[in-house]
């Protein structure tokens, strides 16, 4: 069976929810707009569904009518008498040490008050919203080639997840004693190339693949944390699927599902449809996905 890429997301402000596309162009630090802008606290440390599921609520999508670099059009989904916020790509303003997980800081541009005011309003605490103008500034993890760049995504450029293997997980996960909690969509695992055609859990062993003109490496596989357990339109948490990842993808104390990428060749453009052609295979790992 042929390997297709069926869905492309990105996600222009960090956790917040995301936006379909039909096609984009892969740059070294991910998809074209993705995860760009992030939710800071005064000490500029990350704000993420971790500690605030309802910035799933938050739907922002870009707008080139706002600002052609990428300006944001952003409302609140539970919140119709707030009205929508519409934040260019910040140019000439402050930047302020921002952290992820209280890793190293580094430098990322201020939007302005009424941004800080908006988000601060809907998530019911100070928040301050930045913009990764330089993604060279902070770097991928280990796993990934020396000097791979990043925005604000948490460890990797991009991620891919499997159709296949997301029936599989639903399969057990109808199995076991939280059936109700099942039948979960693809956006719980919030990754940015989906494919079809192969076989559960395949994704674990492509080390590189080439979809449409652009070719990638899978450099390491998604320890899972608690968002795919945070329902997307509710912003409710469940045990599901953490506890079946635990049953059946747990390694050195984590549960894992789906693939962290880097991309060989920056810029080229990739669609829904196009075809994927893996390039080296190896053989699936019996612990963590690489």
């Amino acid at each position: 069976m042929t390997l297709r890429l069926t869905e492309l997301r990105r996600y222009p402000v960090k956790s917040c929810r995301g936006e379909s596309l039909q096609s984009a162009v892969v740059e070294s630090w991910g998809l074209v707009g993705d995860r760009r802008w992030m939710l800071v606290d005064d000490s500029g440390e990350s704000v993420t569904v971790r500690q605030k599921p309802r910035m799933l609520l938050v739907h922002p999508s870009i707008d080139p009518s706002i600002d052609p670099d990428g300006g944001l059009r952003v409302r609140a989904t539970d919140l119709p008498d707030i009205p929508d916020l519409e934040v260019p790509v910040p140019v000439g303003t402050a930047r302020t040490p921002v952290t992820l997980f209280h890793g190293p800081a580094f430098d990322a541009a201020l939007a302005g008050d009424e941004a800080h005011e908006w988000f601060s309003k809907v998530l019911g605490e100070p928040v301050r919203l930045v913009y990764a103008e330089d993604p060279s500034r902070r770097l991928a993890g280990r796993s990934a080639p020396e000097g791979t760049p990043m925005a604000f995504a948490d460890g990797y450029p991009l991620l891919l997840a499997t159709e296949e293997s997301l029936a599989d997980l639903n399969a057990k996960i109808a199995a076991g004693p939280r059936a109700a909690e099942g039948n979960l969509p693809m956006v719980r695992f919030r990754p940015n190339l989906v494919v079809a055609g192969g076989e559960p859990y395949a994704e674990d062993g492509w080390a590189r693949f080439r979809i449409g003109e652009t070719t990638f490496r899978g450099v390491k596989g998604c320890a899972r944390c608690a968002i795919p357990t945070t329902d997307e339109s509710t912003a409710v948490r469940y045990k599901e699927p953490t506890a079946t990842l635990a049953r059946h993808r747990r390694w050195d104390g984590a549960v894992w599902f789906a693939m962290n990428l880097v991309t060989e060749n920056p810029g080229a453009t990739i669609r829904v449809g196009d075809e994927v052609e893996l390039l080296d295979v190896v053989p699936r790992p019996d612990g963590p996905p690489r």
